[in-house]
C-alpha cells in the first residue's frame, strides 16, 4: 500500500530523474508545489510545455533555437566568421563562451561527450554532422572546447583522429580551465584566457 498519493509519487519520481536532484530534494520540491499557490504550479506546467513545443535544435550547429527557425541566430549572422567553428558539448557551453565577448566564430554542439561507461559512442553525439560541415570546405579552424574531463579529453582525441585527413588547423582550449570542471561554471576571465591561449590539438 502506497504511503503517498499516486500523483505525488509520480511527481517525486519525475524530479528524481533530473540531474543533481536526489530523493530528498525531489520530495521537497514536490511538497513545495503541493502547498504553493495554484498559479505557481500552473505556471511551471505551462513553462515546461512551452519549453518542449517552442524550442528545437539548429540543423546546422545543433544549438537551441526557436521552433520553426531554419537556423539559429548565430548561424544566421553573416558577421560571424564562418571559417572558425568552436566544438562544445552542450548548449550551455555556447552561452558561457558568448558571455566572454571574445569569440566571433560559429559553433558546433555535440550534445554530449564520449563515455563508454554510460554507453555513449561516436554515433550518439553530433560528430558525423561536424564532419559533414567540414566537407563543405568553408571551415579552416576547429577549436575543440569540450570539458576538461576524462570524457571531454576522450572526445577531443577522437575528433582529432576523425578529422586528421582534412586540411584544418585544430586547436584545444588552453588549460586555464580546471580539470574535471564544466564550461558553464567557469568564470568569464578564465574562459577568455583559455580561448586566447588555445593550443594545437
Amino acid at each position: 500500500m502506497a504511503i503517498l498519493p499516486e500523483p505525488v509519487e509520480h511527481l517525486i519520481t519525475a524530479f528524481e530523474r533530473l540531474p543533481g536532484i536526489g530523493p530528498k530534494s525531489a520530495s521537497r520540491l514536490a511538497f513545495y508545489l503541493l502547498g504553493a499557490q495554484d498559479e505557481i504550479s500552473v505556471d511551471l506546467a505551462k513553462a515546461l510545455v512551452a519549453l518542449k513545443e517552442g524550442t528545437s535544435f539548429c540543423p546546422i550547429c545543433f544549438n537551441i533555437t526557436l521552433s520553426g527557425q531554419k537556423r539559429c541566430e548565430i548561424c544566421e549572422n553573416d558577421a560571424r566568421d564562418g571559417s572558425l567553428v568552436c566544438v562544445v558539448e552542450e548548449p550551455l557551453d555556447v552561452l558561457a563562451i558568448e558571455k566572454t565577448g571574445g569569440y566571433n566564430g560559429t559553433y558546433h554542439v555535440l550534445q554530449g561527450a564520449l563515455s563508454p561507461i554510460e554507453g555513449i559512442g561516436p554515433d550518439d553525439i553530433r560528430i558525423q554532422e561536424l564532419e559533414d560541415r567540414i566537407c563543405l570546405g568553408k571551415i579552416k579552424e576547429v577549436i575543440v572546447a569540450t570539458n576538461p574531463s576524462m570524457e571531454g579529453d576522450a572526445t577531443a582525441l577522437y575528433i582529432r583522429q576523425r578529422l586528421q585527413n582534412y586540411h584544418l588547423k585544430m586547436t584545444r582550449l588552453a588549460r586555464g580551465l580546471p580539470v574535471g570542471g564544466d564550461l558553464e561554471y567557469t568564470d568569464q576571465s578564465t574562459l577568455l584566457r583559455a580561448l586566447a591561449g588555445r593550443q594545437e590539438l
